[in-house]
Formats: structure tokens, C-alpha cells, sequence
């Protein structure tokens, strides 16, 4: 295993910070335990949410390993709110339609001193993402310049690569030729470490980081501003810096599920046809994986109450797998009808497929214990959405009319600035005023929603949404691999 603390991309890194780095693996290792001489034979079990590309789950077997597929690509992912998983499931999606077996690898599910070190990582985050919502103070003097200034650091990058170390033996049974694509930088860290030798690194931000660096696999993103910024390593530190040469950073576009692309041009059609037609307009509202956002959430809600009254607007709400936020909601709504769809899957898909060219009214609530189906959910409604409601992380870069509600964080600022410049969507809108404020303009001009509409299908026609499918071909080296037809 090559230690790669001490260099990143021809920068070395002082020798402070590589001794707080090895001081940082060394505390796991004495509040988890030394598992590197472990074996972890593997095994798979289907994806009931994800059946639709049938992946499969990489799980602990207690016998002997399981063989994978000849045609296998696995997708390495941990559960940090639902954006990484959510990203997971374009690659895995995209894989299936260009003939791939998926196969789904996440690091922090297993009973292993590296997934421990996640899950503690994992909590301290999304503990720190609720706090920033209720103290001022702590998200403006802390969270804010942690999550911009601080991740950007190339420094900051020493300290991951040593802890990933750790994540090693849980590749003891996985070929190392297998394809391979990240969609958080400790699974790309833990795969280059392991001797993988197809590793894409999926950086999922359009804001530049030292935290997404995984020097020895393919480094996709999505936009021209995170390209320039990772081929110049550009603020980075405070002198100039070795970028990432041309061979190890592609820009491959936005990373988008096969399913809904397929039909995007007709649903943007039915969209514009609701717009026409006076149609109630569908705003999909998504709970984030940290469970922050609730105070904007509740005052747009009450805010809308009227129009969904008048059936001006149809309002769907996936909770995801937050139940304590979904109970309060509920308790909030007691006194209007809403429809739920709990622990319901079958029955939501079916609920999609009835409003696609049908009608919807009132006030949905979704949501559901199993983390895929509470990510996937969103997915189902997004092709009968009008407009999607949501701070601007992952989903900033969906194929649907979107309004930016306030950033957990101040990378995911720059979410809104992608958004916003290419045309499918609004400014990000920072409280409930400005956000209410932005809603009303909407529905009262269907134009704008139309002309987004538009957007998306030139966006669409120029490849835009094809960074799935490329990660795909850069991971298994087939730049001419096509979606079969179905």
C-alpha cells in the first residue's frame, strides 16, 4: 500500500500535518480496533428499491466469497445524508443501460473498524449541519468557513488518505481490475489504497476541495468551474500549486439516472402542457439526509396552504427516512387532508404512474424506513414534478425546474450558482421571505417554468446530463459504450 500523505499531485505536504494525519488513523485504531489482518468474505443480496437495474448489495458473508459477474462495476459509496447515495444511484442506473452488472459497496455498512471510523466521521457532520440551522453564530463563524475555506485546503487532504487506509481489508476479496466508481472520496481513497486499478472519483460539488483529492484514480466532475478549479488546485494553498493532469481529471457532465432521461423530452412536454392548461403545479419538496431545512420547509408549506386550497397547487413532500420530521409535519398538517404513502413504495409507483398524464391535487406526504427507497422516492416524482424545491447539493444538477432553498454548508452554494446560470433554475432563496417571495413569481408567470422546461431540453441535447454514463465508460475504458435499448 503507497502511502500518498505526505504527496498529492507533486505537492508535498509538511510534516506537521502529516504527523496530525497519522495521529488521526492511530486514534481510530485505538477506539475501534486493528482489524488489517481480517478477512472479509463477501457476498450479495438485491436491491429491492433498485430492482428496476437489479444492483446488488455487497455485504459480509460468513463462508467463502462470492465471485462477481464477468461484466460487474461496482459503485463505492458511503451514507452521508442521502446525496452520495443518490449519486450512487445515477452511476448504478447508468451502468445497467450500457450493460453492466452494478454492484453496491458501501464502505460504512459493515462491522469493520474503517466503516466504525465513517459512521463516528458521519455523525459528527450531520450534527454540525442541524446546529448550523439553529445558531447563527456556529454556521457564521464555524460551519459556513469549514465547509468552504476549510475542505478546500490541500492540507486537509492528508489527514483523509491516512484514515482510508483503514477501509483496506474490506477490499481483501474484490478483483482488482474490477470497474470501479466513487461517489465519495474515501471509497476512491480506500479502492486506490487497495490496488484498485479502474477507480473513477465522482467529486459530487461544483465547489473545488482539497477534501475530493484521490490521487491515483480518474477525477470526474461535472461542471467547467470545478474543472479549472482541480486543474490549477487554485486556492488550494496560499502558494501556487501542481494541478491534476489531463490524464486524471475529466469533465463528464451532470450525473443523471438512465430512467429519467429516457423520456425527459416528453415530460418537460406534459410539464408545459400543465402550464398551458391551468393545471394545479406540482412542487416536490425533499427532507436532506441530515434532516436540516425544517423552518424554511414549514413556513413554505404554510405559505402555500391557500393555493393548495384552491387547487392552484399540488404539493408532494418525501420526508425520506427522517420519521421524527414526518411526524411533526404531520402534526403541523393535522387539520388539512394529506395523502401518505408510508413505507409504500409499490403503491407510490403506482400513484406516479396514475398523475403522469393524469391530475394531482393536495398535499402528499412520502416516507420510508429503507434508505433506498427513501432516496429513490424522489426519483419516482421528479418525472411528474413541476418544479423541485430543495437546497442546492446533489439535485442541483437533475433535469427538473428547480427553486434553491438555503445551503447546509458553503459548498453547496455554488450548487445554486450552476443552477441558475444554465437556466433551469432560480437563484438560491436564503429564507422563508425570499424563498415565498420567489414562489409567488413562479406560479403567477407559468412562463418562467416553461422557459425552464426549454432549458432542460437544450441542456439535454448538448449532453449536459451524460456525466452517469461517462463516469461508466472512463471506469470500465469503453468511450464508445451506448445504453441498450429496452
Amino acid at each position: 500500500m503507497t502511502d500518498r500523505t505526505g504527496m498529492i499531485f507533486d505537492n508535498e505536504i509538511d510534516k506537521k500535518t502529516i504527523r496530525q494525519a497519522e495521529k488521526s488513523k492511530q486514534k481510530f485504531l485505538k477506539k475501534f480496533g486493528d482489524d488489517s489482518s481480517k478477512e472479509y468474505d463477501v457476498k450479495f443480496e438485491p436491491i429491492e428499491a433498485l430492482d428496476h437495474i437489479q444492483a446488488m448489495n455487497i455485504v459480509t458473508s460468513e463462508k467463502e466469497s462470492w465471485e462477481f459477474s464477468p461484466n460487474a462495476l461496482i459503485v463505492g459509496n458511503i451514507r452521508m445524508g442521502f446525496g452520495h447515495y443518490r449519486i450512487s444511484i445515477a452511476m448504478a442506473s447508468c451502468a445497467r443501460a450500457l450493460g453492466y452488472t452494478p454492484y453496491w459497496l458501501d464502505l460504512a455498512s459493515f462491522d469493520a473498524t474503517g466503516s466504525k471510523m465513517i459512521r463516528y466521521q458521519n455523525e459528527l457532520y450531520s450534527k454540525a449541519s442541524r446546529i448550523s440551522q439553529k445558531s447563527k453564530l456556529f454556521n457564521h463563524f464555524i460551519w459556513e468557513p469549514l465547509n468552504s475555506e476549510g475542505f478546500k485546503k490541500l492540507t486537509y487532504n492528508a489527514k483523509d488518505q491516512k484514515n482510508s487506509e483503514l477501509l483496506v481489508p474490506l477490499f481483501h476479496h474484490i478483483p482488482k481490475d474490477t470497474p470501479y466508481i466513487a461517489t465519495h472520496v474515501w471509497p476512491s481513497q480506500a479502492a486506490v489504497h487497495a490496488g484498485m486499478t479502474h477507480v473513477v472519483n465522482a467529486i459530487p460539488d461544483n465547489w473545488p476541495m482539497g477534501l475530493h483529492l484521490s490521487e491515483g484514480a480518474i477525477h470526474a466532475v461535472q461542471t467547467p468551474f470545478a474543472y479549472l478549479g482541480y486543474k490549477t488546485l487554485n486556492g488550494f494553498a496560499q502558494k501556487p500549486l501542481s494541478g491534476i493532469p489531463e490524464s486524471e481529471l475529466k469533465m463528464v457532465g451532470c450525473y443523471v439516472d438512465h430512467e429519467l432521461l429516457v423520456d425527459l423530452k416528453k415530460d418537460n412536454d406534459l410539464r408545459r402542457k400543465r402550464m398551458k392548461t391551468g393545471k394545479p403545479v406540482r412542487l416536490l419538496l425533499t427532507v436532506g439526509g441530515a434532516g436540516a431545512g425544517y423552518k424554511q420547509m414549514m413556513g413554505i408549506i404554510r405559505h402555500l396552504l391557500p393555493s393548495i386550497e384552491r387547487k392552484e397547487v399540488a404539493v408532494f413532500i418525501n420526508f425520506g427516512d427522517h420519521l421524527s420530521v414526518y411526524e411533526k409535519t404531520m402534526e403541523q398538517l393535522r387539520q388539512y387532508p394529506v395523502s401518505t404513502f408510508f413505507n409504500a413504495m409499490d403503491s407510490l409507483k403506482a400513484y406516479a404512474a396514475s398523475i403522469r398524464e393524469g391530475d394531482a391535487s393536495g398535499i402528499v406526504g412520502i416516507y420510508n424506513k429503507d434508505i433506498f427507497s427513501a432516496v429513490y422516492s424522489t426519483n419516482l416524482l421528479m418525472p411528474v414534478s413541476d418544479l423541485l424545491l430543495t437546497k442546492p447539493s446533489e439535485l442541483a444538477y437533475y433535469p427538473i425546474p428547480k427553486l434553491f432553498l438555503r445551503h447546509i454548508g458553503g459548498h453547496e452554494a455554488w450548487g445554486a450558482v450552476w443552477g441558475s446560470q444554465m437556466g433551469d433554475a432560480t437563484p438560491e432563496c436564503g429564507d422563508v421571505k425570499s424563498a415565498n417571495a420567489m414562489l409567488d413569481r413562479l406560479l403567477s408567470d407559468r412562463e418562467i417554468l416553461s422557459h425552464f422546461c426549454d432549458q432542460i431540453d437544450a441542456l439535454k441535447q448538448k449532453g449536459f446530463y451524460d456525466g452517469a454514463y461517462e463516469c461508466v465508460r472512463l471506469a470500465v475504458g469503453d468511450p464508445k459504450a451506448k445504453p441498450k435499448k429496452v
